[in-house]
This record gives structure tokens, C-alpha cells and sequence, in this order.
């Protein structure tokens, strides 16, 4: 019944939108002939992608995927059927595909390579079952069954990212990974990130994990932190969204949902108000459109200024005692190994001067005057008890974005932890938006 489903309801659209024709069907197959190589490549690979997003909640074992192979070749018309050896080339080629993935010869990828988006990965020759001579094939990258079952086991690790760096505008390397399979969804940076470190800390890895589920996970470590350039001139409002820039075009990404945690709002908020055309969703949690000295509080100007002596003077010592502070105020409720973990991560994230960099940046951040110019679905979500970022400040984010929808969110943590019961109404509600 779900294999119907798949047929009618996206596979033979989606092959018709591409002008290709089903020659005939093999069972729990497709022979598809199309006018260019170019068509059938783009077709497969949204094919592959969409059946990877609706297959996600699926169990693992009892999933349907497909194996596509590509080839260019003259045919021998037979009735309303094609023969011949251009046919069984293509078929060789898909028993060798991966589960979920797509094998060309390379006669196509020579026709598509520079038209086509995406990665190519070169398999060299193979010698393939009653074809006499090896054919030169490659696979296009969209991550490998075995991925998926690590998603859906909870075992995806740094191990199964792919981290790559890239030059911003001005120059400043930025380090971004990709993780998953299925569509893109891009995670804006937020107060200290670590690619690497993230999957190993009890603070980050269900988040990153939930992030990747039936997504290709992008996200980057912003400047002066992480692992990007450390000692950069420029981290202001500017230089954030253009490596965010940098990043979506490095990847090669044409138009995703745009997910922004605490800091990672705001540069959200310009990213999408200067490139509308390349964001379909917002996911915003725990985020602010003004930092903590735009709020017209004499209190938390003085406050912030307090905590940035506090950096300076003990951020990098090895006695977590000034960390500890800044750890109890993002998470209260937290256990005391995911506190050691926070503690270890502001101290090998980013320098102590680089970090009171960055705080000066969000705390005189406003983003207001953009907030009505977005025009694409948003969702938002807060804490109500949230200690860094004012319940307040979340509700009126949402007021100002046309149309936005609002989940108030019970909890404290201003980084939402998966023992808390406020996990799981986050996951169905990002999950539903996003769906």
C-alpha cells in the first residue's frame, strides 16, 4: 500500500515534471526513459530525497527504498518498450547503487556534472554482469542507508559528518559540516559551538541528532570560535550573515529551512530579510530580535558588564569556578555531568577576549525594523522561565514576524535538554512545522 502511495502520489508526478516516460514496470521497479540526462538526474535525486524524508518514521527494517542507475545510450524501439545494450548498462549500474542512492555511468556524469548540483563521488571502473567491457561509474552523494539507520538508532556521531571549511567575504575561514541524508535544513551558529565537540556533550548531541532526522544537517561554527578563524578583526551583525552566506553556497544549496537558537535568531532573521529566496522555513527557539542592552534595563547593561570582567579575568583557567556561573545561568536544571560538560566546552571553545567580543556584539544587536519583512512561515519557541533570554522577549520575536506561530514551552533551561519534559513537545511541534 505505501509503495502505491509512493507511485501516485510524488514517483510518476515527479518523472512527469522531469518529461520522462515510464517504459514499463519490473514488479517493484521502473524502466523511465527521459529527453536528457540532466532531467533524469535531477529527477532521481528528488526522488531519493523525498522518499528519505517520507520513509523517516518508518522502523528501520521495514523501510522501502529504492536503487536508481543512470546511463546514456542508443536503444533498440520495440513496440512501446526500448532494448538493448544503453538499457542493460542502466540496470547494472542501479544493482550496484547503494540502498537509497544513485549510480551514473560516466558518460552521464560528463553531460550533468556542471548543471547538476551536487556531489560526485568517482567509483572507477566496474565490471559489471554480462556487460563486456567495465564501465566508468560514479555515485552521487546523498548519504548512505547505513546513515539513515544510525539517525533512527540514535548512534549518529561526529564519525558520520563531513566537516569542510570555507572562505567568507572577507576571508576568514569558516569550518561547516553536513550530516544525515534526506533535504537540507541549515542551523544558524549560536553562543559557542564546536563541531567536533557538540556530538560528544550531553547538552548537544539529541539536538544535532533530532536536527539531522530525515534532514542533511548544515551547520557551521560562527567566527572566533570553534573550529573557524579565531583571530579575525570583524564579528559584527554584517560579518555573521556573510559566512552564513558563504556556508549555503559552499554547500551548494539552493533553498532549505533555516533553524536559529538563542544568537543564531538574529543572524537568522537578516539572512532570510537579505536572501528570501533561498529560506522555505524559520525555526527560531530561545531567540531575541534585540540583545540585553537594546531592552532599555539599566540593570542588565550593568549586569553584562559585570560578566564580561568576570571572562576576562577567569574564563580560561582550569577551575571551572567563573564558567560554572554562566553554566547554571543557560542551564539550571541541568545534571552534573552535563554541567562539567558546559564548563569544558565555553573553556575550549572560544578565548576569553573572543568571547567578550561576541557577547558585546549580541548584547547591542537589533533586529526589530527586519522583523516584518519576513515573509515565509516561522515558527518560534520559548521557555517561560528561561534565564538569559526574558520569556518576553520570544513572544514579541513572534509578534513582529507576520503570521508566526508561537509555543510557549515549560521549563527554565535556556538550552533545552532531552531529560526535560519540554523535549518532547519540542520535537513534535519542530517536527510538524517542518513536515
Amino acid at each position: 500500500a505505501r509503495q502505491k502511495a509512493h507511485r501516485s502520489e510524488f514517483i510518476d508526478p515527479k518523472i512527469a515534471e522531469h518529461q520522462g516516460r515510464i517504459v514499463k514496470s519490473t514488479g517493484d521497479g521502473l524502466l523511465v526513459e527521459f529527453v536528457s540526462a540532466v532531467d533524469a538526474v535531477r529527477c532521481a535525486v528528488d526522488v531519493q530525497r523525498t522518499m528519505a524524508e517520507r520513509e523517516a518514521e518508518i522502523p528501520v527494517d521495514k523501510r522501502i527504498s529504492y536503487r536508481v542507475g543512470i546511463n546514456v545510450g542508443d536503444v533498440v524501439i520495440d513496440g512501446d518498450d526500448i532494448l538493448g545494450n544503453g538499457v542493460n548498462i542502466a540496470a547494472r549500474l542501479e544493482s550496484i547503487a547503494d540502498s537509497g542512492g544513485i549510480c551514473i555511468s560516466r558518460n552521464v556524469y560528463d553531460q550533468v556534472h556542471s548543471s547538476v548540483d551536487e556531489d560526485f563521488d568517482d567509483i572507477g571502473d566496474q565490471v559489471l554482469k554480462n556487460i563486456a567491457a567495465p564501465v566508468s561509474a560514479f555515485k552521487i552523494n546523498l548519504g548512505s542507508e547505513s546513515t539513515q539507520q544510525k539517525i533512527a538508532s540514535g548512534d549518529l556521531t561526529e564519525a558520520q559528518q563531513e566537516t569542510r571549511f570555507c572562505a567568507s567575504s572577507d576571508g576568514t575561514l569558516i569550518a561547516y559540516a553536513k550530516v544525515g541524508g534526506g533535504p537540507p535544513l541549515v542551523k544558524a551558529p549560536n553562543w559557542m559551538n564546536h563541531l567536533e565537540f557538540d556530538w560528544q556533550s550531553p547538552v548537544w548531541r539529541h539536538l544535532l541528532r533530532e536536527l539531522a532526522h530525515a534532514h542533511t544537517l548544515v551547520r557551521f561554527d560562527q567566527r572566533a570560535n570553534g573550529l573557524s578563524d579565531w583571530d579575525v578583526e570583524d564579528i559584527s551583525l554584517d560579518a555573521h550573515v556573510q559566512d552564513l552566506a558563504a556556508v549555503v553556497d559552499a554547500a551548494k544549496l539552493e533553498r532549505f529551512p533555516l533553524v536559529g537558537i538563542s544568537q543564531g535568531c538574529w543572524i537568522s532573521v537578516a539572512y532570510a530579510v537579505r536572501h528570501p529566496e533561498r529560506v522555505s522555513h524559520l525555526v527560531f527557539y530561545g531567540g531575541y530580535a534585540r540583545g540585553s542592552n537594546k531592552r532599555g534595563s539599566e540593570a542588565n547593561a550593568k549586569r553584562a558588564e559585570v560578566e564580561n570582567t568576570m571572562i576576562l579575568q577567569g574564563w580560561g583557567q582550569n577551575n571551572p569556578a567563573f564558567r560554572q556561573y554562566f553554566t547554571t545561568s543557560f542551564m539550571p536544571g541541568a545534571t552534573k555531568e552535563q554541567m562539567d560538560w558546559f564548563n569544558e566546552l565555553q573553556r575550549i571553545t572560544v578565548s576569553p577576549e573572543n568571547a567578550v567580543r561576541i557577547r558585546s556584539v549580541n548584547n547591542e544587536v537589533d533586529v526589530s525594523d527586519l522583523l516584518p519583512r519576513i515573509k515565509v512561515p516561522t515558527l518560534v519557541l520559548h521557555c517561560r522561565d528561561d534565564g538569559i533570554v526574558p520569556f518576553e522577549e520570544g513572544r514579541r520575536l513572534a509578534a513582529l514576524i507576520p503570521d508566526a506561530q508561537f509555543v510557549a514551552l515549560d521549563g527554565q533551561n535556556h538550552m533545552i535538554l532531552e531529560s526535560e519534559p519540554a523535549w518532547p513537545r519540542f520535537v513534535e511541534e519542530v517536527r510538524n512545522f517542518l513536515r
